[in-house]
């Protein structure tokens, strides 16, 4: 593509709206270089596909020659953003936010050429804020615009808690356009009101306000919008096979937007792929998605691994060539204790679930009973649900 074709892809691909697009356009054709803007909360260790198609936007902007300015939540994660919520949700504290944090710059660095990028921490200026700033921030704004939030609104007509604490994350938001003299900010489409307070913020500091561009939702595994929140992920640190198998679950009417907003097909492509998805059997296309995905994370190599492990165990009923082995010295064992320590799931109740859901097999055998001794025979295959083995040694 050349420049103005890559300026157009920018502006339409994954993307419900640009505030506003005629501007942003021109500044895009002048040459200008723009300070481009993206925060993101650390509340879960994994990034995943519906946040990281926000970073593939970034690399576009990258590939351009812009500024990439990443702001890390660590000050906001504190508080969580409502945007989304239809409950009062729980804060983090300061040692989860550390632990989420750990490997996001490595995580990213998967997408981004992080040497060029601009990395800060919103604690380098909201954890200096003084009083007097803050209420001056405030008084910008009224309770009423704020009440009037979708999800708010429907808070209150519930009568369920809306915490003060929550109605204050637009603010120190837009504040952070202000800090990093943002000239765009992405978001999803559902932080439209924070992205605007970024906008009116930046007036009363006397800053040229930023352009705003709203990505569209990518739905997760359930049908609901991708949510580390709500477990409905899938994860750019996820293991090849575990990914590909993720992807395949997918329900077929969910294809086209992952080829969109994940695989970063062109427009011609996705017009070849609506056709083929009317004419041929979607699961033929659904792993050729699933290996593209996978590839982008893992390498074209891995991708088609997961996919021939894919194959030989989910057509051929095939036990996979590479498992976990777990080494048990005694003669038998209680299943719950066995399941458990095959290390593949958190905990014993999680364990007990899964038997009595019947997802749990010896050797292709349902365990029935979470307090059945079992015998203990090397070389035995330990199944929980669909993708996850283990081998006894």
């Amino acid at each position: 593509m050349n420049k103005k074709e890559k300026i157009e892809d920018i502006l339409s691909r994954g993307v419900e709206d640009v505030i506003d697009k005629n501007v942003l356009r021109k500044k895009l054709e002048s040459g200008e270089k723009l300070r481009i803007k993206l925060g993101v909360d650390p509340t879960g260790p994994k990034i995943h596909l519906g946040r990281a198609s926000q970073f593939w936007k970034l690399k576009a902007f990258q590939d351009l020659g812009h500024q990439i300015v990443l702001i890390i939540g660590d000050f906001t994660a504190q508080i969580g953003d409502a945007s989304d919520k239809q409950a009062m949700r729980t804060p983090l504290t300061e040692k989860e936010i550390k632990e989420n944090m750990k490997g996001y710059v490595e995580q990213i660095g998967k997408i981004l050429d992080m040497s060029k990028v601009e990395l800060r921490y919103n604690s380098e200026w909201l954890g200096k804020m003084n009083i007097d700033k803050f209420i001056s921030l405030a008084m910008s704004f009224t309770a009423q615009q704020l009440i009037r939030r979708r999800n708010f609104k429907e808070r209150w007509d519930e009568d369920k808690p809306i915490g003060l604490h929550e109605m204050t994350y637009p603010l120190l938001q837009g504040y952070d356009s202000v800090a990093v003299e943002a000239d765009v900010e992405i978001g999803g489409f559902d932080q439209l009101f924070n992205l605007k307070a970024g906008r009116k913020i930046q007036k009363i500091f006397d800053q040229e306000p930023q352009q705003i561009m709203t990505s569209q939702m990518l739905y997760g595994l359930d049908g609901r919008k991708m949510s580390t929140s709500w477990g409905n992920v899938v994860t750019i640190v996820d293991e090849p096979e575990d990914m590909f198998g993720k992807i395949m679950s997918l329900n077929d009417e969910l294809m086209i937007d992952y080829f969109n907003l994940c695989a970063f097909y062109s427009q011609e492509e996705m017009e070849t792929v609506k056709k083929r998805i009317s004419e041929e059997n979607p699961k033929k296309i659904k792993k050729e998605l699933a290996e593209e995905i996978v590839s982008l994370y893992h390498g074209k190599g891995e991708a088609k691994r997961a996919r021939k492990e894919f194959e030989k165990v989910f057509e051929e009923g095939k036990n996979p060539g590479d498992m976990p082995e777990i080494k048990v010295d005694e003669k038998s064992m209680g299943a719950l204790d066995l399941v458990y320590s095959t290390g593949l799931i958190k905990s014993k109740s999680q364990a007990k679930r899964l038997i009595d859901q019947g997802a749990v097999s010896l050797d292709g055998k349902k365990i029935n009973d979470w307090k059945e001794e079992i015998k203990i025979k090397k070389g035995t295959v330990i199944q929980i649900g669909k993708r996850r083995f283990a081998k006894i040694n």
